[in-house]
Formats: C-alpha cells, structure tokens, sequence
C-alpha cells in the first residue's frame, strides 16, 4: 500500500511543499494529492496589483504538477477529522471523503474583519482571488474624483494604498491607521515613505481606528466620518476554523500548535506550514503570516516528512524572519533587515533598486512554483519497504 499524503492549499507553501516531496520521494511507495479551490497557482503578493487593474497571468496548477505525479483534487475543504485521518471536501463532483496517512496543512489565511460592523457587508479585500477581482470591478466602475479609503497600517495596507494611487491618480486614495504606518521600520526608511505617500498624494489618517464601515464612508472613533465609496479592509489576516473544530491543538489566533519540525503537537501525522501554522522562530518568538514565513515552514515540513518516510535524521532548516520588503507602487520599494530580535536595523534599501529587488524575488518565487521538480535528482535504486499506514519507509 502507498503512503498517502493529502496538501491542503496550493498558495505558495502548498504548491512548495508538494511538488518537493514528489521530488524526492519514489512514486512507487507514496501517493501525493493536492487539494485547492481554484484551478491557478495564485501569487497571492501581487492581487493587490490585480485588483488596482493590472493584467496578470497565473499559471494552471494542472501545469505546474504535470509530470511529476502529484494529483490535483479542484475542491473546497469542508472539514477535517484527525481522528480517523481522513478530509471533507466540496467540489464540482459533490461532496467526498480523502483519507490520508501524512496530512499537509497549508490552507493559509484570509482577511480578519475583527467584527467591526459593516466590514463583511461592504469592505472589501485582497486576500483572496474573488476578492481582488470583486475590487477591480468596483475600481473600474469609480469615476474621477473617486474615493477609497484602506484600513489598515500593515504591509498589505501600505501596498495597497500605494499600489491603487499610482495606477489610478485620477482617485482620492487615503490610508486609515490605528498607529504610524510603517512604526517598525528605522527612522530613514520611514522618512522615505512618508515621502512615497506624498509623491502619491494618499492621505493618511494616523490614529484613527475605523470603528464601522458603511456604504460611502467609514465610521472613526469618536464618530467622526472619513469619506470612501470604496473601503479595502487591510487589517490583518485570520484562519479558517477548519483545525480547531476537527480537533487539533491551536493557539488563540487559530493556527495549529506545531513542534520546530512543524509536526501539529497534538496529532504528529499532521503539519502545517504557512500562514496557518503557529511556528516559533530561531528568536523563540511565533513567525509572522507572510511569504517568507510560508518559504521556510514549508521547507521544514517538508524535508522532515522526507526523513521520516526514509529513515534518516530529521534536519532542522532556518526559521528566522530577515525583514520586510515593501512595494510602493513599480517604481519603488523599501527593504528593511531586522535583527535576531525583530527591531529594525538602520541600513534600509528605498527607491527603484528595491523595486527592482522585490519584482526579483516574486519572480523567483512564482518561478519556483511553477517548476516544482527544476533539479530533480535521479531517485536512488536502493531496496525499501512498502510504507505502512502508521508511516514506514519509502524509497527516496
């Protein structure tokens, strides 16, 4: 009997995750199948560029595993059981039932609303396909002299903001943030974005919480009225309940609990990697939901099911988090170091270099994705033994 191993999610830890154990593990003793909602491998740190009206192209995830043996299951997932190992989903073909022997959890984030009235009836976001897509129709549909206000002083709000200004110069774009935008970087690389925001003309509302989102204008503490036909809730990410409701360990944001190998705590045939994993860094603090955190947890998970389905030591791979790489439009950027402890170092990278940077590295990334088994090396012809349903050995 092959050993079974389901991936939840094809975002950028899915699609890493799967196409490199296909990579490295024999055909003939594992079985890999990929479970995700829509067809294309989407580049999640680009629909901000997406929704401000940009023509992008994601590549079909029917292209990307194409010969290298990993199947790809188009469905929602509805459920998970631990217990029996086994997963719920939903798809065009009804409804159906994946039993697994290694279960990869990689079913990322979408928008936290945080329950602030309005926000699910009448903002709108960018982390998810649909949802930069319902945007750019909306943005299409603004006139001159439109307005848009994004919530939120994070990476994503800021990208955003500046994002929509550049393309379109002909709207009012603001920016709403409970704090400073961009407080954790150094004061140079701050000084350059508020210089950014000023070339774009966003204006920008420090400390104002946006305490309820209405058709044309959003609510501020105090009552106060901030004008926008169109609100971008750029606040923060949650996930889905999906892992706390079958069971497994998670903290109180609702990531699932995993050890330094990303194995969940409370049910060792499962991992996650990504946004939906609560992994604790080389600084002994929880990784962030980004991209690279997605980069390095799925190459733990990864390389520590590879050991332990061929008997080798489990290796452990870097956890740290180096800093932040923010684009302000496609002309510029900023690109900050942090050090072991996350405080912001004072040499930064600004202007079109770190533009160019960034455009570099999502490059490469899309690129990585879509060629999972670029080097693959010749599987070794070694004797090994069918792997059980517990997780035995399988050739490499």
């Amino acid at each position: 009997m092959k050993h079974r191993i389901v991936v939840l999610g094809a975002g950028y830890a899915g699609a890493f995750a799967a196409g490199n154990l296909a990579r490295r593990l024999s055909p003939a003793h594992t079985e890999i199948t990929v479970v995700n909602a829509v067809p294309g491998f989407v580049e999640r740190m680009r629909l901000h560029q997406l929704a401000a009206g940009q023509d992008l192209a994601f590549r079909a995830l029917a292209d990307v595993f194409a010969g290298t043996g990993v199947r790809l299951r188009l469905a929602r997932v509805t459920g998970i059981d631990p217990g029996r190992r086994t997963v719920a989903v939903t798809g065009e073909d009804g409804d159906d039932e994946l039993a697994y022997d290694t279960l990869v959890h990689a079913l990322g984030s979408s928008v936290a609303r945080h329950d602030v009235p309005g926000v699910a009836e009448y903002a709108f976001d960018v982390t998810g396909l649909s949802s930069a897509l319902r945007l750019r129709e909306r943005l299409a549909g603004l006139g001159e002299g439109g307005t848009v206000l994004v919530v939120g002083e994070g990476l994503t709000g800021i990208e955003t903001a500046t994002e929509f200004a550049e393309s379109r110069p002909d709207l009012s774009v603001a920016l709403a943030a409970r704090g400073e935008p961009g407080a954790w970087l150094s004061p140079r690389a701050r000084r350059h974005l508020r210089r950014a925001f000023d070339r774009l003309g966003i204006t920008v509302h420090e400390h104002t919480g946006i305490e309820a989102v209405e058709p044309e204008r959003a609510i501020a503490a105090g009552g106060r009225s901030v004008p926008a036909d169109v609100t971008v809730w750029a606040a923060g990410f949650a996930v889905h309940p999906l892992a706390a409701a079958g069971g497994l360990e998670v903290a109180g944001t609702g990531r699932i609990v995993v050890d330094r190998t990303m194995r969940s705590v409370s049910h060792p045939d499962v991992y996650a990697a990504g946004d939906c994993a609560y992994a604790i860094g080389e600084n002994g603090r929880p990784l962030p939901m980004s991209c690279a955190s997605a980069g390095s947890t799925a190459i733990q998970a990864t390389a520590a099911i590879i050991a332990r389905l061929t008997g080798r030591e489990v290796p452990a791979t870097g956890l740290k988090y180096h800093g932040n790489h923010i684009s302000l439009g496609r002309r510029d950027a900023i690109f900050q170091m942090v050090d072991a402890d996350v405080r912001p170092k004072s040499w930064y990278l600004g202007g079109r270099p770190a533009a160019r940077l960034k455009a570099g590295v999502l490059k490469t990334a899309g690129w990585g994705i879509a060629h999972p088994t670029f080097g693959m090396p010749k599987r070794r012809r070694r004797p090994a033994t069918t792997p059980d349903r517990a997780g035995g050995r399988a050739a490499a």
